[in-house]
């Protein structure tokens, strides 16, 4: 049986029962098991991951979409973390059954159906991306919402569906692409430049560590920092291998890790044996098999 693991992000992070009405209308789609919540009211972002077949997937993704362009105003939302739509990202990623080709036909039929149905602009990026300047998330989202209210009508910016224009919605960008890992790690301080230079030394274009994407972000709610990392390729880069790099690079300040967290699931086989104690993670989820999901 073909399986689709789907991570959608929602620029919400505060109030509960509008992410719980986003998880209720994923939820309600057969077959759709939903495995994880991940909320930040700093970042002011959720992350809802979820798992079916392909078909049941997209359906739940659209109704996600949907109710969140009801229930979330980016003109008056304000957070941490970069974002240009209600419903920011939605990451398709084949798990078993079937190929990152099909699930390319699916980012498609989904940003279809958004654009045409919900009048949202879409663009595709990652392995779905239709322009290889649209397979960097980063590109897309420069400036965030309010830079692109601006830049949507100009011939670069036109979404791959739907308008031109921009609502209270914004845009949402769909893809396609392997398991990321999602890894913060939190410093006992709050200074933002050390945060700053952390980022750049493990940022891969900066000549850090491979398969490494990383922002600092402030943690007001804890009065300390964070380095915020997508581990795109979890084998050439492992949490462990960000976190000693981290480790080492704040030991230059005189500054210790608080602790560290994964956002929403890990392959097992992307974690040292005693990962609670060697990452100092707060919590954690396994993404293994559909039949044994968690």
């Amino acid at each position: 049986m073909p399986i689709v693991e789907c991570v959608p992000n929602f620029s919400e992070g505060k109030n509960k029962k509008v992410i719980q009405a986003i998880k209720n209308s994923i939820a309600k789609i057969s077959g759709i098991k939903v495995l994880d919540i991940h909320m930040d009211p700093d970042h002011n972002r959720s992350v809802i991951s979820f798992i079916g077949e392909p078909d049941q997937a997209i359906k739940a993704a659209f109704e996600a979409v949907k109710k969140a362009a009801q229930l979330i105003d980016l003109t008056k939302h304000k957070g941490e973390h970069p974002r240009i739509g209600a419903t920011d990202v939605v990451p398709l990623i084949p798990l078993e059954g079937i190929t990152y080709k099909e699930c390319i036909k699916l980012a498609e039929k989904l940003g279809k159906k958004i654009g045409e149905e919900l009048k949202i602009p879409v663009y595709l990026y990652e392995k779905a991306a239709t322009k290889f300047e649209r397979k960097n998330l980063a590109n897309l989202r420069k400036g965030g919402y309010e830079r692109l209210k601006n830049e949507i009508k100009k011939p670069y910016r036109k979404p791959d569906f739907g308008p031109s224009k921009l609502s209270k919605a914004g845009v949402t960008a769909v893809s396609v692409r392997p398991v990321l890992i999602a890894f913060n790690v939190n410093l006992k301080t709050n200074d933002l430049k050390i945060a700053k230079y952390i980022a750049k030394k493990l940022r891969e274009k900066n000549g850090g560590l491979p398969a490494v994407k990383a922002l600092a972000i402030s943690l007001k709610s804890k009065n300390i920092v964070q380095v915020s990392m997508n581990l795109t390729n979890y084998i050439v880069t492992p949490p462990l291998k960000a976190f000693k790099k981290v480790e080492k690079e704040a030991k230059k300040f005189g500054i210790k890790i608080s602790e560290s967290e994964i956002v929403g699931l890990v392959p097992k086989d992307a974690l040292p044996k005693n990962p609670k104690k060697s990452l100092k993670l707060k919590k954690l989820k396994y993404l293994q098999k559909f039949s044994k999901s968690v």
